[in-house]
Order: structure tokens, then sequence, then C-alpha cells
């Protein structure tokens, strides 16, 4: 078999809607409330570095529920639908509930570290320089500290990447025309993703070490699951 297709009534699978909605639910409450300073929604629920004077613990959970505009949550719904709505057929909705969180805590936790390790060498940096250079610049710091990270990204990319690996040669039609096989799309993305995240390049404001750890949980998760099951290949 190369391709999987969820039939009949599980073609939208109940986490699968409920997900979405109460993403869309929370996105707009994001603009209901995103001019109010004091209660902005994404400075209580998204992700910060734990330096940042607006990290709660929470926010591991709660960043992977908001987003940054209507083409972050269309795009983020509709792979969620296109790969999660398979392993939630396959899995059931507990598992696949599970594997969801456990991805996009993945993560979160990994983008943390990443974030930890950048802006310490910025906070040793600005700790060494005078005084009145310190207050000079103390605004630049507390504004990168601050930057929120929010999105599904990183749980999503832990269900293409269980997709692509449950189902290698199911076939993906990249904008709808290109066939392209899930083995090699899942690669070259993954592959992608590692590059620009090494890269880090300026103005890049795109979570790659989220979506890689999302990635990566996603795999040892659907590994461990089928060590024992090798019929679960398709």
């Amino acid at each position: 078999m190369t391709e999987f297709r969820p039939g009949g009534f599980n073609i939208i699978p109940p986490v699968i809607k409920n997900l979405v909605i109460l993403n869309a639910l929370i996105f707009f409450a994001q603009l209901i409330f995103r001019d109010n300073a004091t209660g902005a929604v994404s400075n209580y629920f998204a992700l910060h570095d734990i330096h940042s004077e607006l990290f709660k613990p929470h926010q591991i959970i709660t960043y992977m529920f908001l987003h940054g505009g209507w083409d972050h949550i269309f795009f983020n719904m509709f792979a969620l639908w296109m790969f999660g709505s398979i392993l939630e057929n396959l899995w059931g909705a507990k598992r696949f509930l599970v594997f969801y969180m456990a991805c996009g805590i993945g993560a979160g936790l990994l983008h943390l570290a990443v974030l930890y390790y950048e802006n310490a060498h910025l906070i040793s940096q600005f700790n060494s320089w005078p005084v009145e250079v310190q207050e000079a610049n103390r605004e630049g710091l507390v504004s990168v500290l601050n930057s929120p990270t929010l999105g599904a990204s990183g749980a999503v990319f832990g269900c293409l990447a269980a997709f692509g690996y449950l189902f290698p040669n199911s076939l993906i039609y990249l904008y709808f025309f290109i066939p392209i096989r899930a083995k090699w799309f899942v690669l070259f993305y993954g592959g992608m993703e590692l590059w620009l995240a090494i890269r880090n390049s300026a103005g890049d404001n795109v979570a790659h070490w989220a979506h890689l750890g999302g990635a990566v949980v996603g795999l040892i998760i659907v590994w461990i699951w089928n060590k024992t099951n090798r019929r679960t290949f398709y």
C-alpha cells in the first residue's frame, strides 16, 4: 500500500476538529485584545525566553494555540488536517492528542534551549558595557528578550514527520499539482529547516529550531510505538 485515505465520517476526526476550532477561537481573541497593551494575549500566553520578565511556565503549552496572522493559522491548520487526520484515524483520538501535545512541548523546549544559549551571550555582552552604554541599549535588549514565539508549527511538524515515517511512499502534491513521495518531502523540508536554523540570518523570525524539535520528538515517539508493530508501515 502506498497511500492512506481516511474514509466516511472520519475525514475530520474529533481531535483535529476541536483543535482547529480552539485555535480559531484563540486567534479571534488575539485580534480583539491585541491593542490592549496591559492584557495582550501574546504577552501572557506566547512563549518567551526564560530571561524575559514575561516568561511563565504555562507558556510551553499555551504558545502552540496562538498565531501571528491569517496566513500563519491557515497553513498550520491546513497541514494539521492534512497529516494529523490520517494519524488520528490510525491511532485513535487519545493517542493522537498525546502525540500532538508532546510534539508541541518538545518543540517549545528545544526553542527555549536555543534562545537561552543565544541570549545568554547577549546579556553577558550587555553586562560588560559601561553603565551609560547599557542605558542607551537597554530597550533594545528588553525588546529581544520579550520577543514572543507562537504557533502550532512545531506540533504540526511532528505530524508531518510521523506521516513520512509511517507512509513514506504516499504521494504529496505540492501546489496541488506536483507529486512527491512523503519520505523525500519530509527529508527535503527538514533539511531546509536545519539549514535555515544554522544560518540564522538577520530578519528571519521563523522558529526553525522549534520546527525541528517537533519533528524529532514526533519521530522518536512513532519509532517507539512501532518497534514491535511493523505492520503500520504503509
